[in-house]
C-alpha cells in the first residue's frame, strides 16, 4: 500500500466525526499561557493541556472514539496512558478490558489501570512482544483489539485535540510542537491542522525513530525500547498508518534529554500550575530549550509517580 492510500485512512472528516463522538464525554482542555513562563522562554509558549484530560492524557479522546463504535470487550497494549485510556472508555460502555501492560511501567499507570476496571496481563518489554500477546488474547477471547497509534479510529480521536487548538490558537502562531511516540497524536492533530500550523513532533534522546524516519523519508527503528524517563513514549518505529501522514504533514522533528523533560515539567508546575510526566513535558522542553519564536506544544500527559515528579521539581 502506498503512503497517499495509507493517508487517505484517516481524514478530517473521520476527526470531526470523532469529535461530535466524544463531545460531552471527553474533557475540552484549555490552551494556557503565563508571562512567566514566557519571560523564562523569551518566547510566546501556549500549552494546550491534556494532562487535564480524562484519565490525565490525551489518550482518552482515541479510546473512547474507538471503544464507542463497536460491542463486547477489548483488548489494548500500553505502557500506561493508553491503558488508562481504554480502560474507562470500556467501563462507561460497559464492556469487559484486557490490558496488556510492561512489567517495569510506572505503578501509578497500573494501579489507575486496575482502579478503571480493566484486567491486566504484565509482560517483560525486553524479551516479549506485547503485539503477539494482545493478538492471542484477541483471538482467544474475540476481543476487538484497539491498538495505541495504528487505528485509524485512534488516530481520529486524537485529532479532536487538534481541533480544539485550531479554534484557540492565536494569530501569528504557525507551528505546534507535539509529544510524539507511535505518531497517532502527532499525526491526528496534523491532518486538524492542515493549512493553518505546522506540526513537529518531539522525541527523547535515545528514542527518536520519527524525526530519523522523516529525514530518511522511509520507517526508522530505535535500536533500544527502554532506557529514558519518557516511557510514555517510547515506541520501536513510527507506525505503518501514521507515518505517510507525518512525512507528508510534518517538520523536522525535534530531540531533547531527560534532563530537559524533567526542567519542563519543573517549569509546568512553577508558572502554568499543571503536573506532567517527562513523556509530556517533550514538547515543552523543546519550545523553552530547542526552538525560537513564538509556538503552541501539547502537553500529552500528567501521570507521573510521585518520585520522578519530585526529582523534577529540583529544577524548580
Amino acid at each position: 500500500m502506498d503512503d497517499a492510500s495509507l493517508t487517505e485512512a484517516v481524514t478530517r472528516a473521520d476527526i470531526e466525526a470523532a469529535a461530535r463522538r466524544i463531545t460531552g464525554h471527553a474533557a475540552r482542555t484549555p490552551l494556557l499561557n503565563a508571562p512567566s513562563l514566557d519571560a523564562v522562554a523569551g518566547r510566546r509558549i501556549f500549552v494546550k493541556a491534556e494532562c487535564l484530560q480524562k484519565t490525565g492524557s490525551f489518550k482518552f479522546r482515541g479510546a473512547l472514539n474507538a471503544v464507542s463504535q463497536g460491542t463486547g470487550g477489548v483488548v489494548a497494549y500500553s505502557s500506561g496512558n493508553h491503558a488508562q485510556g481504554v480502560a474507562l472508555a470500556a467501563r462507561m460502555a460497559g464492556r469487559e478490558a484486557v490490558i496488556v501492560m510492561p512489567s517495569d511501567a510506572p505503578a501509578v499507570k497500573v494501579a489507575n489501570t486496575h482502579g478503571y476496571g480493566a484486567e491486566v496481563v504484565l509482560y517483560d518489554r525486553a524479551n516479549e512482544s506485547r503485539e503477539e500477546i494482545g493478538q492471542v488474547l484477541q483471538a482467544e477471547r474475540g476481543l476487538d483489539l484497539v491498538r495505541p497509534y495504528d487505528d485509524p479510529r485512534v488516530i481520529a480521536g486524537q485529532g479532536t485535540c487538534g481541533l480544539e487548538i485550531a479554534d484557540d490558537l492565536p494569530d501569528g502562531i504557525d507551528e505546534v510542537l507535539v509529544c510524539c511516540g507511535g505518531g497517532g497524536l502527532t499525526s491526528g492533530i496534523a491532518l486538524a491542522l492542515e493549512g493553518r500550523a505546522r506540526v513537529r513532533p518531539v522525541e527523547p534522546e535515545g528514542f527518536d525513530d520519527v524525526t530519523r524516519s522523516l529525514a530518511s523519508g522511509r520507517r526508522e527503528t530505535n535500536a533500544k525500547l527502554t532506557g529514558s524517563l519518557c516511557d510514555a513514549i517510547l515506541t520501536p518505529s513510527p507506525g505503518a498508518l501514521t507515518f505517510p501522514i507525518l512525512h507528508r504533514l510534518c517538520g523536522p522533528g525535534l530531540v531533547v534529554t531527560d534532563e530537559e523533560a524533567l526542567r519542563a515539567v519543573a517549569l509546568a508546575w512553577t508558572h502554568l500550575r499543571i503536573v506532567l510526566e517527562p513523556g509530556g513535558a517533550v514538547a515543552l522542553a523543546a519550545a523553552l530549550f530547542h526552538h525560537e519564536g513564538d509556538v503552541a506544544v501539547v502537553a500529552s500527559g500528567g501521570n507521573v509517580d510521585r518520585e520522578t515528579f519530585v526529582r523534577a521539581l529540583a529544577y524548580a
